[in-house]
C-alpha cells in the first residue's frame, strides 16, 4: 500500500469513526449495558457497536489487511503479523461509562510492524485527529484540516507532561527529574498523544501496561507531528508482539528531542 492509498483510506475514515462518535453519545444517553471482561476491566454496548461500525467500513477499504480490534477474538492468536490494523473501538472505557469525557475511538494502520497512519476521535470533545505519513498528522477544526506542530507553545521552563495516575511511581519520576518536568497533568485515554502532538502538552512516560491497541494510532498522529514514541531504552516501539503487550512508553515532542 503505498502513501496516496493510505490518504485515501484514511480520508475515507474520517466521517465514519464522527458518526460512531454520534451513536455511542446517544447509546450512552439511553443508558449503557455493561459488563466485567475476563480480564476484570468493564465493556459495554457502546463499545461493541463502535467496533462493528468502524470494523465493517476499515474491512470495505483495505479488505486484505487483517484486523485485530480488543473487543474481538480475531486474528490474536496470528503469529508475526506485519501488516494489519489494531483498533480500539473505546479507549477510555470507564470514562465512558462514567458520563466523562476523555474516551477516543482509535484505529491504527501498522505496515511491516511500524505505524504507518492512526486515526483518534474523542466523541464528548468533538475533536478529530488523524494522520497517514511524515508531516501528515492534522486535527479536523470546522470541517477543515489543521496541521500539528509538536513545536507549539513550547516554554523550556514549562514542561508540562501527561501521568496516567496521579501516583507517580519512582522510576517515572527519575525521568521525569532527567526531562525536567515541571507539571504533571492526569489524563487516561490516547487523548494524550493528540495533545501533545498538538503542542499543548510536551511528553507522558508510561511503565509497561497495556495493549498495543491502546498506543497505535496515538503512536503514529504524535510521531507524524515530529514527536518520537519508544521504550524507556530510547529503543522504537514495534507492533505485533506476542499478547499484543506494550513495553515502557516515553512520549516526547519535537521540541525534547
Amino acid at each position: 500500500m503505498n502513501q496516496i492509498d493510505i490518504e485515501k483510506v484514511v480520508k475515507n475514515l474520517i466521517d465514519t469513526f464522527i458518526n460512531a462518535g454520534k451513536i455511542s453519545i446517544e447509546l450512552r444517553n439511553q443508558g449503557l449495558k455493561k459488563e466485567i471482561k475476563s480480564d476484570n476491566t468493564p465493556v459495554s454496548n457502546g463499545d461493541i457497536e463502535v467496533n462493528t461500525i468502524v470494523t465493517k467500513k476499515i474491512k470495505e477499504l483495505t479488505p486484505n489487511i487483517p484486523i485485530v480490534s480488543e473487543e474481538t477474538s480475531e486474528n490474536k492468536s496470528v503469529s508475526d503479523l506485519k501488516d494489519f490494523w489494531l483498533i480500539d473501538p473505546i479507549d477510555g472505557t470507564y470514562d465512558y461509562i462514567n458520563n466523562l469525557e476523555e474516551f477516543t475511538i482509535n484505529a491504527g494502520l501498522i505496515l511491516n510492524k511500524k505505524p504507518a497512519a492512526g486515526l483518534i476521535y474523542a466523541p464528548a470533545k468533538k475533536r478529530m485527529f488523524y494522520s497517514f505519513g511524515e508531516n501528515s498528522s492534522y486535527e479536523l477544526i470546522n470541517n477543515k484540516p489543521v496541521k500539528l506542530e509538536c513545536s507549539n507553545n513550547f516554554d523550556k521552563n514549562k514542561i508540562r507532561f501527561i501521568s496516567y495516575s496521579n501516583k507517580i511511581k519512582p522510576e517515572i519520576e527519575k525521568i521525569h527529574k532527567k526531562l525536567k518536568v515541571k507539571e504533571c497533568i492526569r489524563m487516561k485515554s490516547s487523548l494524550k498523544f493528540c495533545v501533545i502532538a498538538a503542542g499543548e502538552f510536551d511528553g507522558y512516560v508510561a511503565d509497561p501496561r497495556a495493549y498495543e491497541w491502546d498506543i497505535a494510532a496515538g503512536h503514529a498522529i504524535l510521531k507524524h507531528a515530529g514527536g518520537s514514541v519508544t521504550d524507556f531504552d530510547n529503543r522504537e516501539i514495534l507492533y505485533g508482539k506476542k499478547g499484543f503487550k506494550n513495553p515502557s512508553l516515553i512520549l516526547k515532542s519535537k521540541n525534547l528531542l
